[in-house]
């Protein structure tokens, strides 16, 4: 395995560690401390992630034109290192979206050229390991950071702006990470200059690339935001203080398969893969929607962390093995900006439909686009060489 490759696990450990820290407490944080609604938790989370994927569409095409993905990697990660403390002084619900946009710009602008460079530095023949490996090491820091805020919560008796202060120490070392372990890959050709984003460049990207954004796509639409899974299991009863397990329970589950699925991806269709985590998807809504208590609420979140495990690193694969060497930064950036625009209408109705009929009546409706991801995607027989 290259040493990028696990350089940039260990980027994405740190900094998913910080802001899996941070976003375990911030629903809560939200709608206790600063009074915000279901509705504008459900608006600032769909805000955020479609801003990100705004910005993966210019971070991946510049990638490509200028040949060096560092440089777009270390100016994400630093602008998301940055924008931690103003988690910690926010007085209203506004400064958090404040925060959450830069954030997510951040994001955007490191997440596209770094999964073209995992690609670059990466045989076609493990592709699909590597990007399990380095989902999984992300997934570690995403399972710690909720671990992390629940000692910080016992430690500083539930001062939540204490534990957003400390979250932001494992975010520089991200950066640091990044500026010491990562080299770009050597490149045959030499750079070419950076115009404005051309459709005649997204023209050359195949028709299986186009296959696969659509079902993630359709995929996308049928989960929202893992804030809802902590207003649910608190709604349930959880107390404040362990509100952070419910990312535990759902990293914990996705770390232990990101790699094994990563593996089985390079060996088996991938429309199994995308069956069984849409129906891991399903079981999970139904769990979080019927099934009473905090014991169908965690039964709920595991499955989630399944059909994660299933999913994240495989649409990665399938989008970085129907793209152009050339265009693999341009492709993610695509297929994220797409994928983000679903997840903003996913968080939203989420949201209203929360406030408007209930906590239980928003996963039922979740399960509902679940199968209908699922009917297309088995529908889709023209791309079943893709998915």
């Amino acid at each position: 395995m290259p040493r990028t490759v696990w350089a940039l696990g260990l980027v994405s450990l740190f900094m998913d560690l910080s802001s899996e820290t941070i976003h375990a407490l911030l629903p809560l944080f939200l709608t206790v401390t600063l009074g915000a609604s279901v509705a504008l938790v459900g608006l600032i989370d769909g805000m955020a992630e479609a801003t990100a994927s705004i910005a993966k569409v210019f971070s991946g095409y510049l990638s490509d034109r200028l040949r060096k993905r560092k440089a777009l990697i270390l100016i994400g990660y630093g602008l998301g290192a940055v924008t931690k403390p103003l988690f910690a002084l926010a007085g209203s619900p506004a400064v958090v979206f404040g925060a959450r946009f830069a954030d997510r710009i951040g994001k955007g602008l490191r997440g596209a050229p770094r999964d073209a460079l995992v690609a670059d530095v990466t045989p076609p023949e493990i592709r699909g390991r590597a990007f399990g490996l380095r989902q999984s090491l992300d997934t570690v820091g995403a399972f710690a950071g909720p671990l992390l805020a629940i000692g910080l919560m016992v430690l500083f008796a539930n001062d939540i702006r204490m534990v957003f202060w400390i979250a932001a120490i494992p975010a520089a070392l991200a950066v640091a990470c990044v500026v010491f372990g990562v080299e770009d890959a050597p490149v045959a050709i030499a750079p070419l200059a950076a115009p404005p984003v051309r459709l005649i460049d997204l023209k050359r990207l195949p028709r299986a690339f186009w296959m696969v954004t659509l079902v993630g796509m359709a995929f996308t639409l049928a989960r929202f935001s893992e804030a809802f899974l902590i207003l649910k299991a608190s709604a349930e009863g959880l107390p404040l203080v362990l509100a952070p397990l419910v990312l535990v329970v759902m990293n914990l589950v996705y770390a232990l398969g990101a790699y094994p699925a990563g593996i089985w991806s390079d060996s088996v269709p991938a429309r199994w893969l995308f069956g069984w985590g849409l129906v891991a998807l399903i079981a999970a809504d139904l769990s979080l929607g019927l099934v009473p208590g905090l014991g169908g609420a965690f039964l709920g979140i595991a499955l989630w962390g399944v059909h994660m495990a299933l999913t994240q690193g495989l649409l990665a694969k399938l989008v970085a093995d129907h793209a152009p060497a050339d265009l693999r930064g341009s492709a993610f950036g695509a297929f994220n900006l797409m994928t983000g625009v679903a997840m903003l209408f996913a968080s939203v109705i989420a949201g209203l439909v929360w406030d408007r009929f209930g906590a239980n009546a928003t996963f039922l409706v979740g399960a509902g686009f679940a199968a209908v991801a699922l009917l297309i995607a088995a529908q889709l027989k023209a791309a079943s060489e893709t998915v």
